[in-house]
């Protein structure tokens, strides 16, 4: 019995760890351990986890919903995708869940997940993963997916491909499509330059994806800061598309019009953001690396509090 833990159900742990819980609900070979507190948890334990897409409902239930580590036992994959900012508090809780053998996907907006969690769990396989989707928590216990674009990318260098592989079926047969990709880090990095300057612009001007497209200075704002971005990716070496901004501003294009980041959504709501992983470490990284980034330091400087 393959033993997963989904931490952090917002838009994509709770929409991906859905799938898995459709999937594996009647299996004898996977169970799906969905790991939450408050009123998620509430929510979830008596009504199930709700998704609701375009066309669809669809309600899923886990086989255990807790945030207890001696309710939720050893893991053998643990799929995390909270907000960054609470990586060391939840890794540190679930410290008793981790076995040396336990392999860990971080799917968090940012590019600093891997590096800060190997620093909790040093022995532990920790990948490297980005997904690719527009969906957010509708209320505690409902996921709402806008759009049909979805796709999960994740990968490592030092996983034995014979576990790499395992997941990659565990994932594929919940009908997620899923790849597994060697050059990895460039693939992170491709989604964290289009999450990086949206989440930073749309939080910064106030305005939705459609508003900067349609607003040629907002729109001169965002491309700006792909191009202070794409220098610090250089810099540090990744081999990334030689038009990845024009690659990006066609991504953005394609995006729901309506829809935002999911920083510029917490903003809005008066809660925490992730200002630190999405756009003051790209100034850092630019400090380090001796690139100048004046736009996303400006940036930075209102949204970091």
């Amino acid at each position: 019995m393959k033993r997963i833990g989904i931490l952090g159900l917002g838009g994509v742990g709770g929409y991906f760890g859905g799938l898995l819980a459709k999937a594996y609900q009647k299996s004898d070979d996977v169970e799906i351990i969905f790991i939450a507190r408050g009123e998620t948890q509430k929510a979830i334990a008596e009504n199930g986890l709700k998704i609701v897409t375009d066309d669809s409902e669809t309600i899923v239930r886990p086989n255990l919903v807790s945030n207890n580590p001696s309710e939720i036992g050893v893991l053998d994959y643990l799929i995390c995708a909270t907000k960054t900012y609470d990586i060391e508090e939840s890794f540190t809780s679930l410290k008793n869940c981790i076995k040396k053998e336990t392999i860990v996907l971080p799917l968090y907006n940012g590019v600093d997940a891997q590096e800060r969690i190997k620093k909790i769990v040093p022995d532990n396989e920790v990948l490297l993963g980005c997904v690719y989707i527009v969906s957010m928590i509708f209320s505690p216990g409902t996921i709402r997916r806008i759009g049909f674009y979805e796709k999960m990318f994740f990968g490592s260098k030092t996983t034995p491909f014979s576990k790499l592989e395992e997941l990659l079926h565990i994932l594929q047969k919940a009908k997620i499509e899923s790849y597994l990709v060697e050059n990895i880090e460039e693939t992170v990095w491709e989604k964290f330059i289009f999450i990086s300057a949206l989440a930073s612009a749309t939080s910064y001007l106030n305005q939705n994806i459609g508003e900067i497209l349609s607003n040629s200075e907002s729109k001169v704002t965002y491309i700006e800061l792909l191009h202070e971005i794409e220098d610090v990716a250089q810099a540090k070496g990744l081999k990334l598309p030689h038009d990845i901004v024009a690659q990006t501003i066609q991504k953005l294009e394609k995006s729901p019009k309506e829809a935002t980041s999911s920083m510029h959504r917490d903003l809005l709501a008066g809660k925490n953001t992730e200002a630190i992983s999405l756009t003051q470490y790209v100034v850092s990284e630019g400090k380090k690396y001796g690139v100048k980034t004046p736009l996303y330091e400006k940036i930075a400087a209102v949204l970091v509090k």
